[in-house]
C-alpha cells in the first residue's frame, strides 16, 4: 500500500506465530496485529472508524446455559469441624482465601462447597465481575449458598473460560441483568447468567487463544516484577544519597522569597473555581503524586482570578510540598507546568540555580527528608508545615554529590518508562480477547494449516 507508511513494522510468518512471539509483538508495538485469511485482503487489525464488528464474522453466540449447568454441592456445617472460607474477587480475579471456619460459629447450617475447574459468582453486586474458575488450591473450600456454581461443559476449556471471566463483555452481560430496588442490593441469579449469549469457538482455538493470552500475562507479570527490583535498587540509591553528610538548609538554596505558602482560603474562594477546562491549573496536595503533578482531578480558576494571584504562579523547577496532611508528597514542577498557581494546602520552593532544581526534587523525595518534616512539624489533629520550617530542612549539598542523584533520577525514569509499557499492555490485554474473538486476530485459520 503506497498510502501506507510500513518502514518498522514487525513482519513474520503467521505458520510461525507462537504465544510467546505474539506477545513480544504486542508489546513492542502499537499491540494491534493483523493477519491475512486464506483468499481475502489484509484483515484489518479493528473494524473501520464508524463501524461495529459483526459477530458473523467471528464465532457463533451461544447462551451459556448450553455449555455449562448449574452444579451446586452443599455440605452442611458440624460443629468441632474446619472448614476452608473462600471469597470471589471482583474483575474476574479469581478467589480470595478468607481463613478457617468452626461449623458451629456460622449460621448458615450448610454452604457451597468449590470444585476444581467450576465456575463461581457471587449474585450480589454481579455488575462488578465477581466470577472466576476454580482453580486446583481452592478445591474444597466452602462459599455461602450467594455463590452458586457451574460444571462447565465438554465444549469448554476451564482456561479459556478463566479469561472470559475477566472480560469487561462478560461484566456489562451480567450487569444487564440483575434485577433488585436497591443499586447495591441488586442480585444475578444463576438462570440470568445462562442465559448470557457469547462466542464459543472450538477447543482448539480456546486452547490457541489460553495461549496467547497467557503469554501477554507473562509479559505483564515480568514488567511489574522488574518495577519491583527497580524500586527496591532506588532505595538503596536514595539511602547512599541520604548518608551525605554535607548537608546545607533549604533556604540557602533558595531564592530570595523562594520558599512560599499558597494562598490561604480568604484569598481563593470555593465559588472561584470552575468547570471550564481553559482554566489555570491550581496545584492541591492530592495532585502530588510519585513526584508528580498529576492532572486528573485537578481544580482550576478563571484567568482574572490567577492574574489576582500571580504572586502564586509556579515556574519550571520548583518543589511543591503539601501544607498539612501527608507530608510525604512533594512534586516538581515541569515547563508545561509553568504559569500553573500553587494552591491552598501547599508550599512552594523555588531554587537558586534552576539547573539543580531536578537533582534537588530527587535529594528531596527520601524518606529521610518526610521523617524530618513530621517530626519538625506542628499541630495535633493533623501535622502542618510552615515556611519558617521548611526553610530549616536539611538537604544533601547538591553541588558536590551530583552523581548519586542523577543515579537517582536514572532509576527514576527507568521505572516511569516501565510502568508506560506495563500499563499499555494492560490496555491492550484488555481487548485483545475481544479481537480474538470476533476473529479481527484470527488464529483459526492457522491452525488449521
Amino acid at each position: 500500500d503506497e498510502n501506507r507508511e510500513n518502514e518498522g513494522d514487525i513482519i513474520f510468518a503467521a505458520s510461525k506465530a507462537t504465544p510467546e512471539l505474539l506477545a513480544f509483538t504486542i508489546r513492542y508495538t502499537s499491540g494491534a496485529p493483523s493477519a491475512r485469511r486464506p483468499n481475502s485482503a489484509c484483515l484489518p487489525s479493528s473494524p473501520p472508524q464508524g463501524s461495529r464488528a459483526s459477530m458473523s464474522d467471528g464465532y457463533p453466540l451461544r447462551p451459556l446455559g448450553e455449555v455449562m449447568r448449574l452444579d451446586i454441592q452443599r455440605t452442611p456445617m458440624m460443629p468441632a469441624t474446619t472448614y476452608r472460607l473462600a471469597g470471589v474477587l471482583n474483575a474476574g480475579q479469581g478467589l480470595v482465601a478468607k481463613g478457617e471456619l468452626d461449623g458451629g460459629d456460622t449460621e448458615y447450617s450448610a454452604m457451597n462447597v468449590l470444585r476444581v475447574d467450576q465456575v463461581v459468582m457471587r449474585k450480589l453486586t454481579a455488575w462488578e465481575g465477581p466470577i472466576t474458575v476454580v482453580p486446583a488450591e481452592f478445591d474444597g473450600f466452602v462459599v455461602s449458598n450467594e455463590f452458586p456454581t457451574f460444571t462447565l461443559g465438554p465444549e469448554l476449556v476451564p482456561d479459556w473460560m478463566r479469561h472470559v471471566c475477566r472480560s469487561p463483555r462478560l461484566w456489562a452481560e451480567m450487569k444487564n441483568r440483575v434485577s433488585g430496588t436497591v443499586q447495591r442490593r441488586k442480585r444475578l441469579n444463576p438462570e440470568q447468567l445462562l442465559q448470557i449469549e457469547l462466542p464459543i469457538p472450538p477447543r482448539e482455538v480456546q486452547a490457541g487463544i489460553v495461549e496467547i493470552l497467557d503469554a501477554v500475562d507473562d509479559q505483564i507479570t515480568a514488567l511489574d516484577a522488574e518495577v519491583t527490583s527497580l524500586r527496591a535498587l532506588l532505595a538503596g540509591t536514595r539511602r547512599e544519597l541520604e548518608s551525605v553528610e554535607d548537608k546545607t538548609t533549604l533556604v540557602d538554596l533558595a531564592e530570595p522569597r523562594g520558599i512560599q505558602i499558597g494562598p490561604f482560603g480568604s484569598q481563593l474562594h470555593a465559588h472561584e473555581y470552575t468547570e471550564n477546562p481553559s482554566g489555570v491549573p491550581v496545584v492541591m496536595p492530592q495532585d502530588l503524586v510519585d513526584g508528580q503533578i498529576l492532572t486528573a482531578k485537578i481544580k482550576r480558576v478563571p484567568h482574572d482570578v490567577a492574574a489576582r494571584l500571580s504572586r502564586h504562579r509556579l515556574a519550571e523547577g520548583d518543589v511543591v510540598f503539601p501544607r498539612r496532611g501527608d507530608l510525604s508528597k512533594r512534586a516538581l514542577v515541569v515547563a508545561e507546568q509553568g504559569g500553573w498557581l500553587c494552591g491552598t494546602g501547599c508550599i512552594r520552593f523555588r531554587p537558586q540555580d534552576p539547573s539543580l532544581a531536578r537533582l534537588l526534587a530527587e535529594a528531596l523525595s527520601s524518606a529521610a527528608t518526610t521523617e524530618w518534616l513530621v517530626s519538625h512539624a506542628v499541630g495535633t489533629t493533623m501535622l502542618n508545615l510552615n515556611t519558617e520550617i521548611l526553610s530549616n530542612l536539611l538537604v544533601v549539598d547538591i553541588k558536590g554529590h551530583h552523581e548519586i542523584a542523577e543515579a537517582s533520577l536514572g532509576i527514576v525514569e527507568a521505572i516511569r518508562q516501565t510502568q508506560l509499557q506495563a500499563t499499555r499492555l494492560r490496555e491492550v490485554r484488555a481487548g485483545l480477547l475481544s479481537r480474538l474473538l470476533d476473529r479481527t486476530i484470527d488464529i483459526e485459520s492457522e491452525l488449521k494449516g
